[in-house]
């Protein structure tokens, strides 16, 4: 799947990367391969996974020598299986071996974070439910990692804590030692006078005795956290009746989404029960990374 890339956003982290890796240069590269020399060298998928991070590998390729030559074979999304070739790279051979290790930790990260997603998501082809990132994500990979969910099949649930209003249980505790009332319909109300027409509200809910005020409050989406599938079909049963008694007069409807304890093995079942969206941490904060080499010939 392609996805939309800026590369404005990679500017520090890639210039982080080579300055943590190179620094003042390879020095073993630097004695021991003539300055003229000039090689062609592979990435080599050496595992099945879904690609990812091939702007990336070019743009710090060229980063590092802007006459480097990067030619992708195919493009992100692409499902390949072991031996596969995913681009070759021609330029001064001390470039090529001074990129080497950067070039790979953002590939093999990304791809490997598009490998986790698209599991997920092939679990819940067929059903409605979108698979959706957190923001349990490696600091200042934030974008990165993101845009890899979407590669992978996924969804980008909010950028960061400043773009979607998310009520959880700690708000609405705090707002009770703080003696402020608490009661959601009042919050939902204050949040709509403060934000931005189009700035989704989201509420957490974490027994169904909580669905009905939530809906009550006008809030966007409702959030059924560490609920087990069976209860939230019931509570997503509620959310339908709800609408139908209130649809005329509010004509909008409410997403639902489920997280917690999301697992390959029970996603499907989330899947099921009809939610909306369901986020998964896992897919940023406990991806393996797909194995690749770079190899030259």
């Amino acid at each position: 799947m392609q996805a939309e890339f800026d590369f404005e956003e990679i500017k520090e982290i890639v210039q982080l990367a080579i300055k943590e890796d190179i620094g003042d240069g390879d020095i073993t590269s630097n004695i021991f391969i003539p300055d003229d020399s000039e090689s062609e060298g592979a990435l080599i998928a050496k595992e099945a996974g879904i690609v990812a991070g091939l702007p990336v590998a070019g743009y710090v390729l060229l980063q590092i020598d802007k006459d480097l030559i990067f030619t992708s074979n195919i493009e992100d999304g692409s499902r390949v299986e072991r031996g596969t070739e995913i681009a070759r790279v021609k330029g001064l051979t001390i470039s090529l071996l001074s990129a080497e290790r950067v070039v790979l930790n953002f590939l093999q990260r990304l791809s490997g974070i598009a490998t986790a997603t698209n599991r997920f998501a092939e679990k819940v082809k067929g059903y409605k439910a979108q698979i959706m990132d957190t923001r349990k994500t490696t600091p200042g990979w934030r974008y990165l990692e993101k845009y890899a969910v979407r590669v992978g099949g996924g969804v980008n649930h909010r950028m960061g804590l400043y773009d979607h209003i998310l009520i959880k249980d700690n708000h609405l505790k705090i707002m009770e030692s703080e003696k402020e009332n608490g009661a959601i319909v009042r919050l939902v109300k204050k949040a709509r006078k403060q934000i931005e027409n189009g700035t989704l509200i989201e509420a957490e809910v974490e027994d169904l005795s909580q669905v009905k005020d939530v809906a009550d409050a006008g809030v966007d989406i409702i959030l059924f956290d560490n609920i087990e599938p069976s209860k939230i079909r019931k509570a997503i049963n509620m959310v339908k009746e709800y609408e139908k008694n209130q649809g005329a007069r509010t004509g909008k409807a409410i997403l639902t989404e489920a997280s917690g304890n999301i697992t390959i093995q029970n996603v499907e079942d989330y899947a099921k029960a009809g939610v909306d969206r369901i986020s998964v941490g896992a897919i940023t904060h406990s991806a393996r990374a797909l194995d690749i080499s770079f190899e030259i010939s």
